[in-house]
């Protein structure tokens, strides 16, 4: 026998010895830090032999399974918030992971603005002396694409301290600092993005199934080739490697900013974005939980389509919130630094839809216009304790009769409408508001929160 073959053969008696012989390993979600979801079944799984039992022990309750081609998965019952825990996982060994926290569990995921960290947040110094939050823990993903959906994704969780939460994803981060504040539990943050990708990336093959507009996104997968450039961009790459791995960990809901990069495609991202959020649900399991998402800011390369797409999102798939940004933008750069009141919109919105908290979660949303004496009455929801102009005037809104040519118009606000004209438009047919790629507007609620972009002529 050849010493090559010889060592071949070795080695394939050696990696069937660790196969054979291979310890119980939970997934690399459950490890030392993690945070669980509080009231609702939490699945744990791991790695084991085949056919071996596996026991989960943790806060008193016991689970037993036995593994299956190598994976081992059950599902503790309710757990009430609280800790630090410990769970021990035993089979042919033992596993213990520690300082396990139950509370809520939200995934954050997107592009660069949702990847962006607190080590890039233009208050850097002034915000880490104070960010030594015990309660709050984050998983940050590692960026991987994969051709086919992973069992497993590579990162840690990390307590939020002046040493580590420089590597937080900033939205992320205010996020749960406010919604920790409020609830007095404790949050973990499971973040997986990935700058400059398309929602294309992040959604499974099966989500394109039934969509004619989305068409070519299953004609790319069945060719089943990485391009050598550009593999984040591939439709289903993200979400096999940095989505499938983490379901179905138990969690409350996802945060989500993103459209940057379909910013080109935007009629095509009024479907795919629905399409996306209606597969991550159908994946989980966990009905129509609330997915908040971000509606991208001023920035002079995103024109005003891919906003309007993001808004009638909000009608097309239920239990979810789009936080406005027209006030956070920066005309030069697509990565705007104020990312605290991003994350403490976002956090308004959890407050509301996941939590059931009376409370007004969003700026004005566009609902109906009507016609009469020359003038456009603009009727919103989300007008919370009222309408305002903000510094002055109310400025952004265009208005255009038959001939379809819109000229700056003049607004007024009239109890909860806006009351929009110009001279020489005497039989108005459309108004649009913020109709630019950076508008310059200034309609909010009395809450605080600005209103959305919209125009009344959509196609």
């Amino acid at each position: 026998m050849r010493p090559k073959i010889a060592r071949l053969l070795l080695l394939g008696v050696t990696l069937s010895s660790a196969v054979l012989h291979a310890e119980v390993k939970p997934n690399v979600l459950f490890t030392d830090g993690a945070v669980l979801q509080r009231g609702q079944n939490v699945p744990v799984w791991g790695t084991a032999n085949d056919g071996e039992k596996v026991t989960v022990e943790i806060a008193g309750q016991t689970a037993t399974t036995t593994a299956q081609g190598g994976k081992w998965k059950l599902e503790l019952k309710p757990l009430k918030a609280g800790g630090p825990f410990s769970m021990k996982i035993s089979g042919d060994n033992e596993v213990t992971v520690n300082n396990l926290l139950v509370g809520e569990v939200w995934v954050a995921s997107g592009q660069s603005n949702m990847a962006w960290t607190i080590n890039q947040f233009f208050q850097l110094e002034a915000e880490k002396p104070k960010a030594n939050f015990p309660q709050i823990r984050m998983f940050t993903v590692n960026n991987v694409t994969s051709l086919t959906p992973l069992d497993e994704v590579q990162g840690k969780w990390q307590e939020s301290s002046t040493e580590t939460v420089g590597d937080f994803s900033a939205v992320a981060f205010f996020f749960a600092r406010d919604l920790q504040a409020k609830l007095g539990v404790p949050v973990g943050i499971i973040s997986s993005s990935w700058g400059g990708t398309p929602a294309q990336a992040w959604t499974s093959a099966e989500g394109f199934e039934g969509q004619p507009e989305l068409k070519d996104y299953a004609d790319q997968l069945k060719a089943a080739v990485i391009p050598e450039n550009g593999p984040h961009h591939l439709p289903a790459a993200l979400y096999n490697a940095m989505i499938a791995p983490v379901i179905p960990y138990g969690m409350k809901g996802v945060i989500w900013y993103q459209g940057e990069s379909n910013a080109g495609q935007s009629k095509q991202y009024q479907t795919l974005f629905p399409a996306m959020i209606a597969d991550w649900r159908a994946k989980w399991k966990l009905g129509d939980f609330p997915f908040l998402y971000v509606q991208i800011a001023p920035f002079e390369g995103q024109p005003p389509e891919i906003r309007e797409a993001q808004f009638l999102t909000l009608a097309k798939s239920k239990n979810t919130a789009m936080t406005v940004t027209t006030d956070c933008g920066d005309a030069n750069d697509i990565h705007p630094k104020q990312k605290e009141p991003v994350g403490h919109r976002l956090s308004l919105a959890a407050r509301a839809l996941a939590y059931g908290e009376k409370i007004e979660y969003s700026g004005p949303l566009y609902q109906e216009m009507k016609a009469a004496g020359g003038k456009a009455w603009i009727s919103f929801s989300h007008v919370g304790g009222g309408l305002v102009a903000k510094d002055g005037e109310l400025k952004g809104f265009t208005i255009a009769g038959a001939n379809r040519k819109f000229v700056p118009a003049k607004a007024v606000i009239e109890g909860d409408k806006v009351v929009v004209s110009a001279e020489g438009v005497a039989n108005p047919k459309a108004v649009r508001y913020g109709w630019k790629n950076v508008p310059d507007v200034n309609l909010f609620n009395k809450e605080g929160l600005p209103a959305s972009p919209f125009r009344t002529d959509v196609p």
